[in-house]
Parts: structure tokens; sequence; C-alpha cells
């Protein structure tokens, strides 16, 4: 018997297959669910406080003012919503998040003027096909630069890579500009990364070769997923990632049972895995 293969591949599946197989297929194959993460939580409340910032104010209005009263309609919004309403905040901690959030909302202003972005498009939703591979990703923010060329940017809210990772973290942005291309017709003329807990931009000029690239490592992880499926061989990789892992009572390297994995019902086997 055989595992089924994942319905699609996402920059953050791509970076969960190398950093531990086991987590990969609990997550995109076995669909086992994961408890709110207070790390994503915020991540998404500072994403979309910047994507309302971007579609309701016009540029000249685009202030720190103005985003941190778009933080709190995204608290409503995200804080009250039903992903993350479990995350069980006391009132204190709840205060503490936010007052989070808005440091990372205030050192955006660091990184650019907003007044000078052209948007086209946020959280964007692309996929392309590449053989029997669905390629899958959502771009935080598509514009167009002085000179009307394209530009991928990725708002990060994690800590910034050491220097020797920086080319690792930007193979995201890689594979947004390969889908732009795919998509658009368009290669970008930019790709960046804007780490708000520093901050810090992380930006590249992706080439054809940098494109070919990214075709080659996603045709060779497929390869290995597929591999991995048909022998149902997926390994754990203990790291420091780890003590974010939620499914530790399924893996071995922790004491846990893989026995004890939930079967999924076989109408759940064509279900669509979120990017």
């Amino acid at each position: 018997m055989t595992l089924p293969l994942p319905t699609s591949l996402s920059p953050s599946k791509v970076s969960s297959f190398k950093d531990c197989a086991l987590a990969f297929r609990y997550s995109a194959i076995d669909r086992l669910p994961e408890p709110p993460s207070p790390w994503a939580a915020k991540g998404t409340l500072v994403h979309r406080a910047l994507e309302l910032l971007f579609w309701e104010e016009a540029p000249g209005d685009r202030t720190i003012e103005a985003a941190l009263q778009k933080l709190d309609r995204a608290r409503q919004e995200i804080l009250g919503g039903e992903e993350f309403g479990a995350l069980g905040l006391t009132e204190a901690e709840e205060a503490e998040f936010v007052e989070d959030a808005g440091l990372l909302v205030r050192n955006y202003f660091e990184l650019e003027d907003p007044n000078r972005i052209r948007v086209i498009g946020t959280e964007l939703r692309l996929e392309a096909q590449l053989g029997t591979l669905t390629l899958r990703g959502i771009i935080d923010r598509l514009e167009l630069d002085d000179d009307g060329e394209l530009v991928v940017t990725d708002y990060k809210t994690g800590k910034a890579p050491w220097a020797a990772q920086e080319q690792s973290r930007l193979g995201g942005v890689h594979f947004y500009a390969f889908l732009c291309e795919r998509l658009l017709g368009r290669r970008p003329a930019r790709v960046q990364l804007l780490h708000l807990r520093e901050p810090l931009a992380i930006s590249t000029v992706p080439s054809a070769q940098s494109v070919r690239g990214l075709e080659v490592r996603a045709r060779a992880i497929w390869s290995a997923v597929e591999l991995a499926c048909e022998r149902e061989d997926f390994r754990p990789r203990p790291s420091y990632l780890c003590d974010y892992c939620a499914f530790k009572d399924y893996c071995p390297a922790w004491g846990g049972d893989p026995s004890r994995v939930p079967v999924r019902e076989p109408a759940e086997v064509g279900a669509t895995v979120p990017a």
C-alpha cells in the first residue's frame, strides 16, 4: 500500500519536507490537526493590517497612525475569528501580543515609504503546473517599480536569517518569481523579503538561471515526495524545530507512536491541502 500524494507543493510545504519529512507527512498527507500558533496569528495580523493600509488609504495617507488603526481592525478580525480564537490569550497576554504586532507595523515604515508603492495585488493566490506537480503560492504583495517592472514582496514577522541562511530563505520568493513568469508572462525585476522584527530588507534579482534552478529543485523535491509515498518512508529529522512541532506524540524520535496516527477516510484523500 502506498500513501496518497499531496495535491500540491507550496514554499512552506517544500521547506517542511526539507526540514523534516515525517512532519511533512503528518501535515500534508495525514492532515493531522495542528493547534493555533501565536506566531502564525501575529503574522496574519500584521499582514492583514498592511493589506488594509494599501487598499483603503491613498498614497499620501499611508501613515503610521493609519496603519495602527488598520491593525486594530485586523485584531478584531483575526483574534476574534474561528482559527485563532482558540489561542486562549488572557486580556494581559492579548494586550502584549497586539503591542508587539504594533512594533512590527512601526518597523515596516523604517524599510520603505508605503506612499511610493504602486500595488497591483496583495495576498495573491497563484498556481501553475510543472508536469504532474501543481505549484501553489500566496504572494504577500505584487507591485510595479518606477520603471513599470514587477516586484514581489514577502513580509516576515519572525527573526531574520543568519547571513548563511539568506539564500535559502529567498527560495520562497524565487518560487513566486517562477509563478509570475508562468502565469503573467513576466519575470519580476526584483524579489524581496521585508523582515519586520529587526527591521531588515533582503532582496535579489531573479534570472533565467535562478528560475530554472527553482524548477529543477521543485521537480527533485516532488520526486522525493513521490518515492517516500511509494515506500511509505518518511523519516524524522530532529532539530530545534522540534520545539515547535505539534506531532511529537506520533514521532519515534520523541518516543511517539506512528501507529496512533488516525487513518484518513477515502473521501478525504483528494481534499485540497492549504498552501
